[in-house]
């Protein structure tokens, strides 16, 4: 199970970064089409959705269930397309310029910071400082499954942005 985690979080964090690095300055900052976010506002968001490292490292407790029980609901969610979300309010992103190096660089050391919790933490304990109302307390497993499936709504987000602002 934490080896599956381990793949997935790196391949999906390797994507990121890539589309990322494709973007220039401006166009992370372009608006592509009415009432998007900009390439780097997307970013933003899951540079502050990282946060979550915090709640990895903070309280926990013994699940009394199994540690991966709900992530095929986090994916369903996250990888349903035809729904639209609403971003929390804690993670909408900055409407200031984005600088792209400092934005890389966030980027990474978050990412950082939660891979090497999944290398040397034990995932399935249930994290008790933050909880999604809808689906209550997450293991750490389901923690960082949320942030793989978050992150892939997201690339699919990027990769339109990116074809739009190309042409």
């Amino acid at each position: 199970m934490k080896a599956e985690a381990e793949k997935l979080f790196d391949q999906t964090m390797r994507e990121l970064i890539l589309i990322l690095e494709e973007f220039s300055t401006s166009e992370l900052n372009e608006i592509p089409f009415s009432g998007s976010w900009t390439a780097g506002q997307v970013a933003d968001h899951l540079y502050r959705s990282y946060a979550v490292i915090h709640t990895l490292n903070g309280n926990i407790v013994p699940a009394n269930r199994a540690a991966d029980e709900k992530i095929s609901g986090i994916k369903d969610l996250f990888l349903n397309f035809n729904i639209k979300m609403n971003s929390p309010e804690g993670i909408i992103p900055s409407t200031e310029f984005i600088e792209k190096e400092d934005l890389i660089t966030g980027l990474k050391n978050r990412i950082s910071q939660i891979r090497d919790l999944i290398a040397r933490k034990d995932l399935s304990l249930v994290c008790t400082d933050f909880a999604i109302p809808e689906y209550g307390p997450f293991t750490r497993l389901e923690w960082v499954y949320f942030t793989i499936y978050h992150t892939q709504r997201h690339l699919k987000q990027l990769e339109q942005i990116k074809d739009k602002v190309a042409a």
